[in-house]
């Protein structure tokens, strides 16, 4: 891995991060000297991944499309560890669904879709827009800069497999609403990236390539 610099003093909030790349993420700043609030649903195995990682992480139940939830979230961050210098976007769903299936002719589920827009656009622009409220109440430093935040599109933005027009469309929009929230922000010191990862060994991602092969096999006997 990279020799980073050290992260002492700053505090960070990671949306899924109970698991996969968010929970890679808090175990990296924790590493780096950093404090970590992580950010996931109460289902989750938040509580005893922040439990094992020691002191310098908490768990905050957190629906990212809730405003309440993810105010709670910040508050959290803010009266255990002092505030919120680092924001990473780690939280997204993913189904696997044809347009159309036209064996059953049946079109895709209009609510399935809505879901994966609502949790991976909407949730993921709800967390930024209510943090950055909170990273500006911090000092600048020596550059200027008073918070970064790092949101996770996917390879699937610029080139989606079949079956997912849905997480296509998601990660897109991250990509596509990146540039005009760092231009918004960048003029109070905050910084905005996005990330587009290739493919992961995520349980989501299984998923979609086991019913994706599944599908194949019976569309190869039917």
């Amino acid at each position: 891995m990279a020799n980073l610099r050290s992260l002492k003093g700053l505090v960070g909030i990671v949306t899924g991060g109970a698991s996969g790349l968010g929970r890679a993420t808090v175990e990296r700043l924790i590493r780096q000297g950093a404090s970590a609030v992580i950010l996931d649903l109460p289902s989750s195995d938040g509580n005893n991944v922040a439990k094992s990682l020691g002191e310098k992480c908490a768990f905050a139940p957190t629906d990212v499309t809730s405003e309440a939830d993810v105010n709670n979230a910040l508050e959290l961050a803010r009266s255990k560890f002092g505030g919120v210098n680092v924001v990473v976007n780690c939280a997204g769903i993913a189904v696997a669904i044809k347009t159309y299936n036209k064996n059953k002719q049946k079109p895709h589920s209009l609510e399935d879709f809505q879901k994966v827009i609502n949790v991976n656009i909407a949730g993921t622009f709800n967390v930024i827009r209510l943090s950055t409220g909170e990273m500006l109440k911090n000092e600048p430093d020596k550059d200027g800069h008073k918070g970064v935040i790092v949101n996770t599109a996917s390879i699937a933005a610029f080139d989606g497999q079949v079956g997912q027009a849905a997480y296509s469309a998601s990660k897109g929009g991250i990509v596509g609403m990146t540039l005009p929230i760092a231009r918004d922000l960048a003029p109070l010191g905050i910084r905005v990236v996005t990330i587009a990862p290739g493919t992961l060994v995520l349980m989501h991602l299984i998923y979609f390539s086991f019913i994706m092969r599944l599908y194949n096999v019976l569309m190869s006997l039917f």
